[in-house]
């Protein structure tokens, strides 16, 4: 009888953005990349926001996805910049405009902090596009350092500042 290795499954959060090209169409392509090495358990709806720091370039479609992974947060960094690089994306200003962009927000419980890798993300809790999707796949999650959930978080968020619902596809 051959002896089962267990793979540990690591519970991830990332946040997906796309403003460049067919957005929609960018996000889901991304998901499909990411399944190499991911089990998706849940999707947010995906938003379409204005874009944060630099204003002037097209707005945004923003979602935030729960999933699984074997990878360690150094070798998913590397894998989900592999996926941006591979889609197309490009190095220009910090914060400009991208054909996709993937953010790990959260794993496991864990917090880092090195030179190429912060969690839980750094900007999370200032930004409606992240939080707001995030609500939307796990409202009662607290995030680490903060003592809060996500609601809480959340419900601190100055008024208004987030674009409609474009479109909410199950996994």
């Amino acid at each position: 009888m051959r002896e089962q290795t267990e793979h540990p499954h690591h519970s991830i959060f990332l946040a997906l953005g796309s403003n460049l090209g067919d957005r929609k169409a960018n996000l889901y392509a991304a998901i499909d990349r990411l399944r190499r090495h991911i089990a998706i358990r849940r999707l947010s709806p995906v938003y379409e926001t204005e874009p944060a720091y630099v204003t002037d370039q097209p707005s945004f479609l923003n979602m935030v996805l729960r999933g699984e992974t074997a990878l360690d947060p150094d070798t998913l960094l590397i894998f989900l910049k592999s996926i941006e690089q591979e889609m197309g994306r490009e190095k220009t200003i910090r914060f400009g405009p991208r054909v996709v962009d993937i953010d790990i927000l959260l794993f496991d419980d864990l917090r880092v902090a090195t030179d190429v890798l912060t969690i839980p993300h750094p900007r999370m809790a200032e930004r409606a596009f992240v939080l707001i999707p995030l609500a939307d796949v796990a409202p009662a999650l607290v995030i680490p350092g903060t003592g809060k959930t996500v609601s809480e978080l959340v419900a601190a968020l100055p008024e208004g500042g987030l674009g409609r619902i474009l479109e909410s596809r199950e996994e």
